[in-house]
């Protein structure tokens, strides 16, 4: 883990007899200094100090809500623990899936249980799966023992809604339905200290009619290009060399700043910071594309060759029902410009298998887009109903004995391909990112290319976050074995 600070701010100084300020971020500096008398007192009279326990389910843009959500909580003095039976336990939740509902309310019977045995125990729940009314009203009537209850368009608030449930000692309850307000300048837990996801914009737009992301995380906003290049500045100046831009939809980006500015205008400019090595970005909606971020592509000495791309489906009839904007024919002619520019590129994408209304032959067009792309790897889905989404009322649902048949076939294609194409490097040298020890094999390190294919070779956990040239000789499938090289003037 590794801290990363906004602003130094010292909470010794900061004035708890005061009225908290309105403005932020430091009125949540001045609830994370509340919230820490309440830590002190609680050590005095334990002996130790509160745990906290935190749980992320869904995307990389929960995850990086994550940080910040532990980066709070130890700067309130929290100690951090690996076990659910915390002083606080923390779920950071997702709603893409309604499976995934059901995998928290399970988790939160067993909660119960163990604030039952410990009762100053809070458990808070936050994310995409609170931002459903029909959810927060489920979690009031049934699940009482609940403390806290936020979204995501405040994630932020952590300190201030916890004070409110330690002085108020009732249940707290803050969701918002939408936000134009962006408050990022709080304390960021980092889980690598060499790399870090950077948000560039919250929500979507574009409501494909199986997605529920819209309705939970709200229309898009841009975060100024002034803020997201300070931060990476100061990621940089921390040790990081990778930054991955994060967004529904970063080929989006910029549509609703005063100064409008697009998604490759912004690349070239955190391309030209001082110190970073790599940049990555997700998620790119292939309707939004443009041959300006191709070109940028091309041209950058820093932007990885690796691309995720969904497509969702090869069938232009059922690509139209889910609202994507973009036909068969028009995805594979983006595919041949991104390739015609960068012949390297890894392309990865989402596909989804049993569409309501999906034929024998709507299938068979997925397949053939599979086969023309060759892609370096592909999440696969079994379609599942979303209530509140179109999708969900469509007629001509498809069995699910044949959804698994076609998933299976999928999947069988992918792997196969994926196996091909991921050897592709083969007896080259490439660059590789060292992420720590490899966990199989004693004596090795794991790291990544700049097309995401992970490579395991001899070396020590020190070169862990530096970049090193290695001599990939063995292809397994879906990573390499290599042999470092020794780099010039050591």
């Amino acid at each position: 883990m590794s801290r990363e600070m906004y602003n130094e701010i010292d909470l010794a100084k900061i004035n708890l007899n005061a009225e908290p300020p309105t403005e932020e971020p430091a009125r949540q500096y001045y609830f994370m200094a509340k919230c820490r008398e309440w830590v002190r007192e609680f050590e005095r009279k334990n002996g130790r100090l509160p745990c906290f326990f935190t749980q992320t389910f869904g995307c990389q843009m929960n995850a990086r809500d994550s940080e910040k959500l532990t980066g709070i909580l130890l700067q309130m003095g929290f100690a951090e623990t690996e076990e659910e039976t915390a002083d606080f336990v923390l779920y950071n939740t997702c709603t893409v899936r309604e499976n995934a509902n059901q995998r928290v309310y399970g988790r939160l019977g067993y909660l119960n249980t163990l604030k039952k045995k410990n009762p100053h125990m809070m458990i808070a729940l936050c994310g995409c799966m609170t931002q459903e009314p029909e959810t927060v009203e489920k979690l009031k009537k049934s699940y009482r023992f609940v403390d806290v209850i936020f979204g995501t368009h405040n994630i932020f608030k952590l300190a201030e809604l916890m004070w409110r449930r330690l002085t108020e000692n009732r249940q707290v309850v803050e969701i918002w339905k939408d936000t134009e307000q962006i408050v990022e300048e709080l304390p960021v837990e980092r889980k690598f200290p060499f790399k870090s996801g950077v948000n560039i914009m919250f929500g979507c737009n574009n409501f494909c009619s199986y997605c529920i992301v819209p309705y939970v995380r709200g229309r898009e906003r841009s975060r100024k290009p002034e803020d997201i290049l300070d931060e990476i500045r100061r990621l940089v100046s921390e040790g990081v060399v990778e930054v991955m831009l994060l967004g529904q939809n970063v080929n989006s980006y910029g549509k609703n700043l005063d100064t409008p500015l697009t998604f490759a205008g912004l690349l070239r400019q955190v391309e030209c910071i001082e110190g970073l090595r790599r940049v990555r970005f997700m998620t790119s909606h292939p309707k939004d594309l443009s041959d300006e971020l191709i070109q940028v592509m091309k041209e950058s000495g820093k932007i990885c060759h690796h691309l995720h791309l969904p497509v969702q489906s090869g069938s232009s009839r059922i690509l139209k029902a889910m609202n994507r904007r973009y036909t068969k024919e028009q995805y594979l002619e983006l595919v041949d410009r991104i390739r015609a520019a960068v012949p390297d590129i890894s392309l990865t994408t989402d596909i989804i298998v049993g569409f309501p209304g999906e034929t024998e032959e709507d299938f068979q067009e997925t397949m053939d887009v599979v086969r023309k792309v060759e892609f370096d790897s592909a999440f696969t889905f079994i379609y599942s109903k979303r209530t509140g989404t179109p999708a969900a009322a469509m007629e001509d649902q498809v069995e699910p004995e044949v959804v698994k048949d076609r998933f299976d076939r999928l999947l069988a294609q992918v792997q196969q391909i994926s196996a091909r194409v991921c050897a592709r490097d083969l007896h080259t040298v490439r660059e590789v990112l060292v992420e720590g020890p490899d966990d199989h094999m004693e004596g090795y390190v794991t790291g990544r290319l700049g097309n995401n294919t992970l490579v395991h070779f001899p070396g020590d956990p020190s070169l862990t976050g530096t970049i090193l040239p290695v001599y990939l000789e063995e292809s397994r499938g879906f990573y390499y074995m290599g042999s470092p090289l020794p780099v010039a003037g050591t």
